[in-house]
């Protein structure tokens, strides 16, 4: 079995024949990611301050783990939610350039690896580029009526966005971006999730699975409670679990029915001066509470970690110390 066969073989909760190693090793080196032109326009900018083609303000450092939204009374683009259509204008897609991104994936074997495609941004990551973060809690609680309005426009969007890059560049995997908790809790209650966020969701992945692609949904967040709802709205992969999460309990739930991706502290090794001796122990940790339970591969919640001299270290240990527990367990 070649690396893309050993982890289709792990997504579908089969025994695997070997240690597969680190979640990405059938993608692309380096990155795991082909970036779309729609990405670069809509999700790939950089700089201390920036205005996006939404009107969002955004900052993303060199240092930053990724962009953040820097939303203000004064600079929100949705001054009024009940009137959101006067100030939402989504950018279009057309007249994009694809030729880069065919390119990167001419020159993929796609026999041994996948071709993954982003889609950053996802209808709550997208709301609150528009109003400040707050204000999107207060007003799924307060306003759902408008909230559910506004989502289900910003998933149209998306679907249109997805099947664009569906058409040009025929990706096996769809990776999706959304955090629906911080650390430790979720942003809002199972029963509003399910009410008000989780119908979008639903709709732009089962668009996804009709076009034959796969869905990986990145949250690096606790996201505890709503696995089943990630199965039922058709998402493959959970990349990103961290282990504030009870994976272990999670792992029971899903019985096999989802990939989880994750299982490290990223926050607690991907620092500038790499301690080598800490990040070992972590993904030591990582596989040891969470390879026994299946349908788990161990990675790094961005892809690649922050820091480089941390990624050389973290993929480095998870094969090698995978690979023995896995010679000592199977």
């Amino acid at each position: 079995m070649n690396l893309k066969e050993q982890f289709l073989a792990y997504l579908n909760n089969e025994k695997p024949v070997q240690w597969f190693g680190y979640a990405f090793a059938a993608f692309p080196p380096f990155f795991p990611l082909v970036i779309d032109p729609i990405t670069l326009m809509d999700a790939a900018l950089r700089g201390e301050s920036y205005v996006d083609r939404w009107g969002a303000t955004w900052r993303h450092k060199d240092t930053d783990p990724g962009a953040i939204p820097m939303v203000t009374e004064e600079n929100k683009v949705i001054k009024d939610l009940a009137n959101w259509r006067a100030y939402v204008k989504p950018p279009s897609i057309e007249g994009l350039d694809w030729t880069e991104a065919k390119a990167q994936i001419a020159a993929i074997d796609r026999a041994t690896t996948f071709v993954m495609v982003p889609s950053f941004y996802g209808p709550l990551e997208r709301a609150h580029s528009l109003m400040p973060f707050e204000d999107v809690l207060m007003a799924i609680y307060t306003d759902p009526d408008h909230m559910y309005d506004l989502l289900s426009a910003l998933t149209d969007w998306k679907i249109e966005a997805v099947g664009r890059v569906i058409d040009e560049l025929n990706p096996d995997i769809i990776h999706s971006h959304d955090d629906w908790g911080d650390r430790t809790n979720l942003f809002f209650s199972p029963e509003v999730f399910r009410k008000v966020l989780k119908p979008h969701y639903k709709r732009l992945y089962d668009y996804i699975k009709s076009r034959g692609v796969l869905v990986q949904h990145h949250c690096d967040g606790f996201a505890q409670g709503l696995e089943m709802d990630m199965i039922d709205m058709g998402i493959d992969m959970w990349q990103g679990i961290l282990p504030q999460n009870d994976i272990p309990a999670i792992q029971k739930n899903i019985n096999g029915k989802m990939l989880l991706l994750g299982g490290i502290d990223q926050a607690r090794i991907d620092m500038p001066i790499a301690d080598e001796a800490l990040i070992r122990a972590e993904i030591i940790k990582a596989i040891d509470e969470y390879a026994p339970g299946g349908s788990f591969l161990p990675c790094i919640a961005s892809l690649v970690c922050i820091h480089h001299d941390v990624t050389v270290i973290a993929f480095d240990e998870m094969n090698r110390y995978g690979a023995e527990w896995f010679a000592k367990n199977s």
